[in-house]
């Protein structure tokens, strides 16, 4: 065979396979490019998708607690709930020894009672005063008649001078004990302060001792501990009857079982088109596969960090910029007869706010 047959010969052999290196190039190329375009067409769609929901984890469960206490000392008499009871509003959830607090309310009624006796008695006390001084008053106009009579004839010496300067002696005793009268009936006067027809109610040690009346019935009202909305007690068996319970002193927990919401804190960040009122989807890690839902019922108008005791220094030369966090409290929607809701609880919030990106917030 000649040399030119066999480089024809390879040559129509080498043509397969030069097509086959080609094809796959051009396939290598296509995946390549389809790839990025599939990568730049979903990255995308999910930025356009993405700006409507603000998701966060840092949510936790809140509710409005407190531990009860009362301001009156005593000895706690009974304890008629037990621990993780749910209670009404105005239950009563504990009670002290009401002896003493009975004692002092019958002894401020008393003392009432008597206030209002002693003012009748200084009004009475004032009108015999005024009639004392008219009378003191007649005394002195007689004595100073007979004074007159006595000092015209002790100058034709019908009488004699003795008996002139007995009735001058006693027309100016008259007078002192008229003028002392006087000054009792002012002084009767100025403890009705300055009004002889005063009501009883108006007088000071009256409103005094009505004063003392109410702080009795008080003190006689908190001794009996009430439950202030509608919740659930706890620890209770920190309080046991037979106990002193001094004033301001923790009896047990009180959480409330109506008034319950979502804290949660997103970044700064996340929360551009955040509104009041935004419907909220809510999970919880105690119950899986359960959802409530909620609506944005506020967005705090500082951060946490601007309340702390030590708030950050950013004067410094080393300040190191840090997102912040906004707290945001949502509403929850919850039904009868749902699952228990505990503070404290963790919480995956989804806030939808409804804003749709377009590609001009790329420009």
């Amino acid at each position: 065979m000649s040399q030119s047959a066999t480089t024809y010969q390879g040559d129509v052999l080498d043509r397969p396979a030069s097509r086959a290196r080609s094809r796959k190039g051009l396939l290598r190329a296509s995946l390549m490019i389809g790839g990025v375009l599939a990568v730049i067409i979903g990255g995308g769609a999910y930025w356009l998708s993405g700006g409507r929901w603000v998701e966060t984890d840092d949510a936790y469960v809140q509710a409005d607690s407190m531990t009860l206490s009362t301001d009156v000392s005593g000895i706690v008499a009974s304890i008629p709930v037990h621990e993780g009871e749910r209670v009404k509003t105005g239950q009563v959830l504990f009670t002290l020894d009401p002896q003493k607090f009975q004692i002092a309310l019958d002894n401020a009624k008393a003392n009432l009672a008597q206030t209002r006796l002693n003012i009748e008695s200084m009004k009475a006390d004032y009108q015999a005063a005024l009639r004392d001084v008219a009378s003191k008053q007649q005394q002195v106009n007689a004595d100073q008649a007979t004074y007159n009579r006595l000092a015209a004839l002790v100058k034709t010496h019908a009488v004699t001078q003795q008996e002139t300067d007995d009735a001058r002696f006693k027309l100016a005793s008259d007078q002192q004990a008229m003028r002392a009268a006087e000054s009792q009936a002012r002084a009767q006067l100025a403890k009705l302060d300055g009004n002889p027809d005063i009501k009883v109610e108006d007088m000071p040690a009256y409103k005094q001792a009505q004063a003392q009346l109410a702080e009795a019935q008080r003190e006689m009202n908190h001794s009996v501990v009430r439950a202030p909305y509608d919740g659930i007690v706890t620890q209770v068996n920190k309080l046991q009857p037979g106990m002193y319970l001094t004033a301001g002193t923790a009896a047990f927990g009180f959480v409330s079982t109506d008034h319950v919401w979502v804290e949660a804190q997103p970044k700064e960040t996340q929360l551009t088109y955040a509104r009041a009122g935004d419907p909220v989807d809510v999970s919880f890690d105690l119950y899986p596969n359960r959802s409530w839902k909620g609506v944005v019922q506020s967005i705090a108008p500082a951060t946490d960090q601007s309340f702390s005791l030590l708030p950050a220094q950013n004067s410094s030369g080393n300040w190191v910029k840090v997102v912040q966090r906004i707290p945001v409290r949502v509403r929850l929607d919850l039904k009868p007869g749902g699952p228990p809701l505990h503070e404290g609880m963790s919480a995956d919030i989804a806030i939808d706010t409804g804003h749709v990106r377009t590609l001009s917030d790329l420009f």
